[in-house]
């Protein structure tokens, strides 16, 4: 009988929870943080940045860019992050294609197993972004034929109000003899 071996990419298998968690949007941009793709990888921040420095001619500014320290503070108050320790310098913010570019420098079998869920997950969220679009886009249409049909009511209610009040009574003739020029 055959022995099985186990394929190493099965146990480099990456979940996708813990990647959609890590997606933040910054400047319009879905974007993952330097050190959230280095644990992802499982190699110190440190040499990931060096490695994307070693090659920065592959990471035009539409593929990586740096966060400003305004932009550090709130993602740091909405992550809970503790201002103790860490970082001395601002985090680097890759979109969908820094991260594709990612792998042609970091070419170990954790760098591609992570990059195919990565580009899974960013696929899954454009389907189901364009998703919600669409139902938005049916919101909107059906809030514009309510309102229309709730115009279109009002005034049917304002005719049929008219219909029902009575006619004014025509003004009342006096009866007697009047003398001219006197009314």
């Amino acid at each position: 009988m055959p022995k099985t071996t186990k394929s190493p990419v099965r146990k480099l298998a990456v979940p996708v929870e813990p990647i959609e968690r890590r997606i933040y949007l910054i400047r319009d941009h879905k974007v993952m943080l330097d050190s959230d793709l280095a644990e992802l990888y499982q190699v110190p921040t440190k040499t990931l940045n060096l490695s994307v420095r070693r090659n920065r001619d592959r990471f035009p500014g539409d593929f990586m860019f740096q966060l400003s320290a305004p932009e550090f503070e709130i993602l740091r108050f909405q992550t809970e992050t503790s201002r103790w320790g860490g970082r001395r310098y601002l985090p680097y913010a890759f979109t969908e294609q820094g991260v594709a570019m990612l792998s042609s420098v970091l070419s170990s079998k954790r760098a591609v197993q992570v990059n195919i869920a990565i580009m899974r997950v960013f696929v899954r969220l454009r389907e189901y972004l364009a998703t919600h679009k669409d139902l938005a886009r049916e919101l909107v249409d059906l809030k514009r034929t309510t309102s229309e049909h709730g115009a279109h009511i009002q005034e049917i209610y304002t005719i049929i109000e008219k219909l029902i009040e009575p006619p004014p009574a025509p003004p009342k003739r006096r009866i007697g003899f009047r003398s001219p020029g006197k009314d």
